[in-house]
């Protein structure tokens, strides 16, 4: 393999990659991409274009299963979404997560789960591990929902209605039409 192929860190990840792919599955399902380098991070959140960035990092905690990320999949269904979605897994990228803190939040404490929006490198909303932890799904997605349609002005939804009902098949109470269910 060549060199150039590699991720390069300087921190083990904290669990095995196959147990939480499933978890980032999730996520990368409904359009979001993995920051899985220090420069990854720089890439997506270092500029000034006036983009509208979410970023979410990802947790095997059972709030992050529980509404975290169905939170966020539900609310990329919505007709307003951010120019570009992106993940990262706490525990797993660890340089990658530790930039993204120090540089882009270095006022704020770190939390996993995690969901922010940014303009510009600097944040215009962030939902913090208190914010999602016994919060439902639906009220996380429409928290969601009001800061899109507020900040944001790219055309949603991340994936189709019939996209999202195949990748979720009702998991979560994700679903378009809960008259179906």
């Amino acid at each position: 393999m060549q060199e150039s192929n590699l991720i390069k860190s300087t921190q083990q990840p904290n669990y095995n990659a196959v147990t939480v792919q499933p978890m980032r599955d999730e996520l990368t399902s409904v359009g979001c991409k993995e920051l899985l380098t220090p420069e990854d991070v720089d890439k997506a959140l270092g500029r000034n274009d006036d983009k509208t960035i979410l970023v979410v990092i990802n947790s095997v905690c059972g709030c992050s299963a529980g509404s975290g990320r169905p939170g966020v999949m539900m609310a990329l269904q919505n007709s307003i979404i951010p120019n570009e979605l992106y993940t990262l897994f706490g525990g797993m990228e660890k340089d990658a997560i530790d930039r993204y803190r120090s540089k882009y939040l270095p006022n704020h404490q770190a939390s996993s789960p995690h969901i922010a929006l940014f303009r510009n490198g600097e944040p215009v909303a962030i939902f913090k591990r208190s914010d999602i932890d016994g919060h439902t799904a639906e009220r996380i997605a429409s928290q969601l929902v009001a800061i899109f349609n507020k900040e944001c002005r790219n055309k949603g939804p991340s994936i189709s209605a019939e996209d999202f009902e195949n990748v979720t098949q009702g998991k979560y109470g994700c679903h378009t039409d809960p008259a179906k269910h």
